[in-house]
């Protein structure tokens, strides 16, 4: 099952990929040719550690084709800012980082809110599976070591929408 997963996952990807390079979205550009990004949407959403609340400005991922693509080929992502994956039961989420450039911070997230593990300073390009270890219903990426920046930890509390809380600065 999982391995099907992987490959719908992979064939997806491809697709979007080749979509993608035709239309210039997948490295953010207007396809025009110039190299200005496009806009993308966010939402805030805040991580509330012991030492308080961090916002953030987040994407989100609520489409099967914005979750295949997810943060590939981006070459920065600024302090404070991510990409917020939701799905609307809990489950097992798997992740990975192919066609990903920089390391990432994935935090699986249960239902209420509160965040079940991290997955620190994944490896850019590894097709290697980033599992959530039980039933979440989100994954927040962020920078590579933000996590640990920020001391976040499981059992700490993430305020969004989704969760039915709201995100506060």
């Amino acid at each position: 099952m999982a391995q099907r997963r992987h490959s719908v996952r992979a064939a997806l990807g491809a697709a979007l990929t080749f979509l993608a390079s035709v239309t210039g979205a997948a490295i953010g550009t207007a396809g025009d040719g110039d190299a200005e990004p496009a806009a993308r949407q966010t939402e805030k959403l805040e991580i509330v550690t012991a030492g308080g609340g961090v916002a953030f400005d987040v994407e989100i991922a609520d489409t099967p084709a914005r979750q295949a693509l997810g943060l590939m080929y981006r070459t920065e992502l600024p302090a404070r800012t991510g990409m917020l994956f939701p799905y609307p039961a809990p489950r097992e989420i798997t992740m990975w980082m192919r066609n990903t450039y920089i390391p990432l911070d994935m935090v699986f997230i249960r239902a209420d809110g509160t965040v079940h593990r991290i997955a620190e300073m994944t490896e850019p390009h590894s097709e290697e599976v980033v599992a959530s270890q039980g039933a979440v219903t989100a994954v927040l990426e962020i920078a590579g070591g933000a996590a640990r920046q920020l001391g976040l930890k499981p059992g700490d509390l993430v305020r969004h929408r989704h969760f039915g809380t709201a995100a506060g600065r």
